[in-house]
């Protein structure tokens, strides 16, 4: 469920018609919903309910701060894979002791950070890496709790390109070599391993994957407990899909019977790492037709948003629902559109042959699913501005990133010492 919803012939967000915030910023913009969010993170925590859990949100599906705040107030912690979103995650408010640090590359500068402020969790993915962070600990007098992240050669059946737990995919180790990694952290100063972590994917649409990965994860627990290791923790990363066109990925409460089946006699705190299904279907990305440009064989609807604004469509040949931001009557007549972007690549096409009403210049639509891997995989490709983001909330709107200028995107070159002042006065001109 989400809160856009039609009133009074214009698509609203909670109870803003989404026309007024485009008369305020401008397109194309972000939207995103407050009671959307709080929702679908309800829903998921209550799913759990009688289970030792702490729910980490993947900052890495959106990681503006205004939306990490708000999850963070209803007690959120977070999952990040990067120094910066583990920067953002304090930023916003959640606790150095419920943030996990997740990814295949952190550098040694990442490393020391996530030991400095004493997170809750470090999860690696190689012997290498362990090291590293023990050495880094060691000199520190310090002490890690670490996961080791293992790769149970499961395939998630989902896009190839967000598939990660299948034995060619470069994350985590190999589970049958788990036992010996777990080994050589028992023996490493600075760091001590209390937990295994998981990860095979993202939008699962069927509950067959992680049942067959938790199923080797709980059997690998057995084995390591078996062995002498202090297993207190599980890992079980996110990937729960959502409906983007005609999915039916599993409930939270299906998710949850399926773990407490799976898991639940082990006496561990369960780790889950939503991103996705907490925030995709809370933002929409509204964006206004500049053309339509009639083709020998198919028409076009040419708009402002972009590929560098939205990339899933191009990257993924994702689908998103496209809608008329003013309702159309009920006897309009839905004829094939291209909608494409202005940016100088073919790519840049957001839906083919889609069945639309009647466009013309001005229009607005918005990009329905938007609010995961939206604008935090944007860019300024072709010197484009980033667009803005706006968080709603009831009748209120705010703007939580602003849209920069073009100063502001100049200014984040310079030109070469030996480029001398011509080129400065140029640039100041």
């Amino acid at each position: 469920m989400n809160h856009f919803e039609y009133r009074a012939g214009a698509l609203h967000a909670e109870d803003v018609p989404l026309t007024a915030i485009a008369e305020a910023v401008g397109t194309p913009f972000y939207c995103y919903s407050t009671a959307t969010l709080v929702r679908h993170y309800r829903v998921f925590t209550e799913a759990l309910e009688g289970l030792d859990t702490l729910i980490c949100y993947s900052v890495k599906a959106n990681s503006n701060l205004a939306v990490i705040q708000t999850l963070a107030e209803l007690g959120a912690g977070a999952d990040v894979v990067s120094g910066g979103e583990l920067l953002r995650a304090l930023a916003a408010g959640i606790p150095p002791e419920r943030i996990v640090f997740s990814g295949i590359g952190k550098t040694e500068e990442e490393l020391a950070l996530a030991l400095d402020r004493g997170i809750h969790q470090v999860n690696v993915e190689s012997v290498a890496e362990l090291e590293a962070l023990s050495a880094l600990a060691a000199a520190r007098k310090a002490t890690m709790a670490v996961a080791v992240r293992v790769n149970p050669d499961v395939d998630a059946e989902t896009h190839d390109k967000i598939a990660t737990g299948r034995s060619e995919d470069k994350f985590g180790v190999d589970i049958e070599d788990a036992v010996a990694v777990f080994a050589r952290a028992a023996e490493l100063p600075g760091v001590t391993p209390v937990s295994v972590a998981v990860h095979i994917g993202s939008q699962l649409t069927d509950l067959g994957p992680f049942r067959a990965a938790f199923a080797r994860v709980a059997d690998l627990v057995r084995t390591l407990r078996d062995a002498g290791h202090d297993i207190r923790r599980l890992d079980l990363g996110g990937g729960l899909g959502i409906p983007y066109h005609g999915e039916t990925p599993p409930s939270p409460a299906d998710y949850a019977a399926m773990a407490r089946k799976t898991l639940g006699d082990l006496g561990c705190v369960l780790m889950f790492e939503p991103g996705r299904m907490l925030v995709g279907n809370a933002g929409l990305l509204v964006s206004r037709v500049i053309y339509v440009k009639q083709g020998r064989t198919r028409r076009f609807a040419v708009i402002d948003a972009a590929m560098n604004d939205l990339i899933r469509p191009t990257l993924y040949d994702a689908y998103h629902g496209v809608v008329p931001v003013r309702q159309p009557g009920e006897n309009a007549q839905h004829e094939p559109v291209d909608i494409v972007g202005p940016v100088c690549e073919t790519g840049d096409t957001f839906a083919q042959n889609r069945p639309m009403p009647p466009l013309v210049t001005g229009d607005l639509l918005a990009f329905t699913s938007a609010g995961a891997y939206g604008a935090v995989m944007a860019s300024s490709y072709n010197s484009r501005l980033l667009v803005p983001e706006v968080l709603v909330n009831g009748e209120a709107f705010s703007v939580v990133r602003a849209r920069p200028s073009y100063d502001d995107l100049l200014a984040l070159d310079s030109f070469a010492e030996w480029q001398g002042e011509a080129a400065t006065r140029r640039r100041r001109a």
